[in-house]
């Protein structure tokens, strides 16, 4: 193994696995909702972004189901 390697000299290319980790949406969420997780984002030092994706995937891993049943 060489002590030093001329990176320089390489051809860059994009990572073909990046457009497949996250995709940007629109989403409309309630101000009461976005201030829970702002709260919980500046508690763990985690962006608040990132942790409504950590709470919807651990919902997918456990196949969490909504019971919506509004009764009139």
């Amino acid at each position: 193994m060489q002590d030093e390697y001329d990176l320089s000299t390489m051809e860059s290319r994009k990572n073909p696995y990046a457009s497949k980790l996250k995709k940007p949406v629109t989403m409309r969420l309630g101000e009461d909702v976005i201030s829970y997780f702002k709260g919980m984002a500046e508690e763990s030092g985690v962006p608040y972004q990132s942790l409504i994706n950590l709470y919807l995937r651990d919902c997918m891993a456990k196949h969490k189901k909504i019971d919506i049943n509004w009764h009139a």
